[in-house]
């Protein structure tokens, strides 16, 4: 009797803990699940809706993406990301992702329960439990985590409840994809591409395992695995991620313990506004987005943010010509600027780095500069300080990096420098402007805008204006074959010539020289030879049958809308044009008389893909076919037996060690090539405009200050200071097969009625001439 009571007794009391044990659990899951509802219903703070899970609201930079695909640069202020999908992810991205971070990832909704309870049971001493779906839900809505417990614990239970939404919303790819575009990898690198870019120099399907890894290992906490402040704990990290990969049998052994033994391997390549490739092309597209943005608002009537909406703007730039381009300045512009020091050592050039000036006239051009100063400009208006106070601040030494030459690269040194001298410092570098176009599209494939875009802003290819020198007798010779029907092989005497007083608004008689003076006249010459030569006389003539009027009207069909006198001296190029009017107005003569407006930018895209801009080709007919063959027949000369001829030695003058510099490389073109050079008054600006059939290209070179100059035209012309960027520029894209750049002849139209082959045809003064001075001393500027 006894022995059954206790039986009942302890039946009764396991089924008293069968009872509680029900009682907690339902009474646990019930309180999981109240939670779960509070957090739904927004008790622990607000949550995201379908729409925002749909459309997280992340900042995306607007991409500028080259003719060939590349990405040239981004518009951003805070958040330097682009989103990619899964499929343009390295395969070892994912897999080291997986293994480090979730590794049940394919096999929970959202939750991993056994890591979870893992985590409550240890108190996290073996792990964490957040997923990866949990911690992108942190890091699109939920946010930083709390320092009080009581908030971590409501934040937790949000991510969870958003964690398990976001699974039902994407697939398990597009959350690896989110997971990788939303991460902050620090030093401009937001998202995966950016930080592939950055610092490894590749996209990021292209990462390699250890690469990846190392990227991977940044998600712990990207501000303490910082690769450029503390790579040796970096690498540790990295080689914990492979250790992973080894556990979940990613990799083998032999895989692991060789990648472990390497270095980082970083290719640091910073991206920012004033870094990278296509500078100066990327500053000019900053206003031309801006304007685009004021006249074209999104559907709801609000505007584009150019730095946040994840624009993609499509350029007609070509990233292979663009780099060929920029090479070409940065291997010719440190030998000249050598040169151009040579010259003015304080020995040589007590006032450089300028020429036949006072020292009052270099005290107002100083002056000028600061009044015009963006140091003037921000002590004034932003920092309120006196004129006073601010001219003072100029004449006081303070700490500075400047640019410099060094061994044929752009470098920064610190120094400490007055802001006067370093102002005089600058104006002693030799800047450039160079633009490349397809005649017959329109399409701008390289801009190069200046030296240095991060310490000469001034964009010279579109926003600066000079002198054009004998680029613009071409237009002179051309509107005398349009008019008067003439043929390259037309002779005219080479005599000193005068246009009267006032008979093209010209107050004193004009009468230029050639650029040999007094005697460098007899004979006569064909206008193919007198334009290949620079002869200023015979350019008097031409203008003197045609006008001044019929040339000007002339320029402007062919796309120059820089002010232009109608006076007799334009002939020799006073106008100031700018690289992009000139390269314009040429491609007319490649594309048959047909004057194609430059495009730089094909399309515009919203975020998703949708075209908000598409360029409309802007052309018309300016010369007939056989007119515009005819002044490319005329320029061709230029490059045959002109100051352009040195395109075609086979000889290089360089010297080494920079000392002194004699222009020339081994070019050794032999194909079809139309141009003129060009120099200005005292040597102060040196152009040359080439052309091939699909390709025209003009390039300037000059201090930002006419004063400072080259003593003579030795270093000081056209064909020394511009003509050599041309034809490296020009042996790059013909080294590459895949730009296809012509090397045929020029078409010619099918019924030619003015003779162009001057060989038979010879003029009593035929004699290179490799160096000229396109303007005399006593130009009249009407």
């Amino acid at each position: 009797m006894a022995k059954a009571k206790k039986e009942t007794k302890a039946v009764q009391d396991f089924s008293k803990y069968i009872r509680w044990f029900w009682i907690v659990f339902i009474g646990g899951t019930l309180c999981v699940l109240l939670l779960f509802l509070l957090a739904a219903w927004g008790v622990f703070g607000d949550m995201p809706d379908h729409t925002q899970l749909e459309n997280p609201k992340t900042h995306l930079a607007t991409e500028i993406i080259s003719s060939d695909g590349q990405t040239l640069g981004k518009f951003y202020l805070n958040d330097n990301r682009t989103s990619i999908s899964y499929n343009d992810l390295s395969p070892y991205l994912v897999d080291a992702l997986i293994a480090t971070e979730d590794a049940r990832f394919h096999d929970h909704s959202g939750i991993d329960a056994r890591g979870t309870l893992r985590a409550f049971f240890f108190l996290g001493g073996r792990g964490g439990a957040s997923t990866i779906s949990q911690q992108l839900a942190r890091q699109l809505f939920v946010g930083v985590r709390s320092k009080n417990k009581l908030e971590t614990a409501a934040q937790k239970i949000k991510e969870w409840v958003i964690a398990t939404r976001l699974e039902r919303q994407y697939t398990k790819e597009e959350i690896i994809a989110q997971y990788f575009n939303i991460y902050d990898f620090l030093n401009n690198a937001d998202g995966i591409r950016s930080a592939s870019r950055i610092y490894f120099g590749k996209e990021p399907k292209d990462l390699e395992m250890k690469e990846a890894a190392m990227l991977v290992g940044m998600f712990k906490n990207s501000s303490l695995f910082n690769p450029r402040r503390r790579p040796e704990l970096v690498k540790e990290r990295r080689n914990v991620v492979l250790a992973q990969m080894y556990k979940y049998d990613y990799i083998t052994e032999k895989v692991k313990d060789s990648l472990q033994k390497t270095d980082l391997d970083l290719n640091y390549s910073p991206e920012s506004h004033r870094e990278g490739i296509a500078t100066y092309f990327r500053g000019y597209l900053d206003g031309f987005m801006k304007d685009w943005i004021k006249d074209n608002p999104k559907p709801d009537g609000t505007k584009w943010n150019l730095y946040n909406d994840g624009l993609k703007i499509y350029t007609t730039i070509d990233s292979r010509m663009q780099k060929y381009a920029e090479n070409a300045v940065q291997q010719h512009m440190p030998r000249l600027q050598a040169e151009f020091f040579n010259q003015n050592t304080p020995q040589r050039n007590p006032t450089a780095p300028f020429l036949e000036l006072e020292k009052e006239e270099i005290d107002a051009l100083m002056k000028r500069g600061i009044r015009q100063s963006e140091r003037r400009r921000h002590m004034k208006y932003d920092l309120k300080k006196s004129d006073k106070e601010i001219e003072a601040s100029f004449y006081k030494p303070v700490k500075m990096s400047v640019f410099k030459w060094v061994d044929g690269k752009a470098s920064e040194v610190d120094t400490i420098m007055k802001p006067i001298d370093s102002m005089r410092y600058y104006k002693s570098f030799l800047r450039t402007g160079m633009m490349s176009m397809n005649p017959q599209t329109g399409h701008v494939k390289a801009w190069v805008g200046g030296i240095n875009y991060r310490h000469f802003q001034y964009d010279m290819v579109k926003q600066g204006k000079r002198q054009v020198g004998s680029t613009f007798k071409p237009f002179v010779y051309t509107a005398a074959i349009d008019q008067l029907h003439y043929s390259p092989c037309d002779e005219f005497p080479d005599v000193p010539y005068c246009i009267e007083a006032n008979k093209y608004g010209n107050p004193e008689e004009w009468c230029p020289k050639n650029s040999n003076g007094d005697s460098d006249y007899g004979g006569t010459r064909t206008l193919k030879n007198a334009l290949a030569n620079s002869v200023n006389t015979v350019t008097a003539q031409l203008i003197d049958k045609v006008g001044p009027q019929t040339v000007v009207d002339l320029a402007k069909k062919l796309g120059v809308e820089s002010e232009m006198l109608p006076v007799p001296s334009i002939a020799l190029g006073t106008p100031d044009i700018s690289v992009y009017e000139m390269v314009g107005a040429y491609s007319s003569f490649a594309n048959h008389g047909v004057y194609t407006k430059p495009v730089m930018v094909t399309s515009i895209e919203d975020k998703n893909g949708t075209i908000l801009y598409q360029f409309k080709p802007e052309t018309r007919d300016v010369l007939s076919q056989e007119t515009a063959y005819v002044a490319v027949k005329l320029m061709e000369g230029v490059t045959q037996v002109g100051s352009g001829a040195r395109l075609r030695h086979s000889w290089a003058k360089y010297r080494t060690e920079y000392k002194e510099v004699i222009t020339g490389y081994p070019y050794e073109l032999t194909n079809a090539i139309a141009g003129k050079t060009g120099t200005t008054q005292n040597q102060s600006d040196g152009w040359f405009m080439g052309m091939v059939p699909n390709l025209v290209t003009g390039v300037w070179v000059g201090a930002e200050d006419r004063a400072a100059h080259f003593k003579s035209i030795t270093y000081g012309q056209g064909a020394a200071m511009a003509l050599p960027i041309w034809g490296l520029y020009m042996k790059n894209c013909y080294a590459d097969d895949e730009l296809n750049i012509s090397k045929e002849e020029f078409e010619a139209p099918e019924n030619l009625s003015i003779n162009v082959d001057c060989s038979k045809h010879t003029s009593t003064t035929e004699t290179e001439e490799d160096t000229e001075e396109d303007t005399p001393d006593d130009l009249d500027f009407g």
